[in-house]
């Protein structure tokens, strides 16, 4: 039995949602989302809330109800409020700044590094150190902030690398002299 699936997804007034077949279309003055379904589950719009309900029990389609339950529920908070992941440089000379469409870090390699920044992804850079990414797609606003990470991950000895702001560096006693 599907719990997740079972509850109904509120939307807000000024989000409108469409069903069409086998997908759920989640708009909001510009932004607009499409969560695309399998077959056996069907969404319906009843009361300013979308039910989801599955063909049968089988155990596929019980997990596939809790997970585009979700994935609507994500849509229908994307449009409204929206996501965003803050990620923080930590090293001497590690510094990141925006320029039209285009991220540039500099992470202590010989060269900075250029990232183009995606369409439906909005990019704030605070005090150099700090990189807010921020978008109504939760999977690509996640998918960017583990990119951006990738570029210099953090090392357990010093601490130095792209982290998020909420982890947590577990840290390594580096080496010891000899005795």
């Amino acid at each position: 039995m599907s719990r997740v699936g079972r509850a109904p997804i509120v939307v807000p007034d000024k989000v409108e949602v469409k069903i069409a077949d086998h997908s759920v279309i989640v708009k909001s003055g510009n932004k607009e989302l499409k969560v695309d379904m399998q077959p056996t589950i069907s969404a319906k719009l009843e009361d300013g809330q979308v039910w989801l309900t599955r063909a049968n029990d089988e155990p596929r389609n019980r997990a596939f109800h809790g997970l585009y339950r979700a994935l609507v529920q994500n849509a229908v908070t994307g449009v409204s409020k929206g996501w965003s992941r803050s990620l923080e440089l930590n090293g001497v000379g590690y510094r990141a700044n925006v320029s039209g469409k285009t991220l540039e870090l500099t992470l202590g390699y010989s060269h900075p590094i250029k990232y183009a920044i995606p369409d439906g992804i909005e990019i704030k850079v605070e005090k150099q150190t700090t990189v807010i990414v921020s978008g109504a797609n939760r999977e690509l606003v996640g998918q960017v902030a583990a990119k951006i990470r990738s570029f210099r991950p953090p090392e357990p000895y010093l601490g130095k690398g792209v982290k998020y702001a909420d982890e947590y560096i577990r840290r390594k006693a580096g080496k010891s002299a000899a005795k």
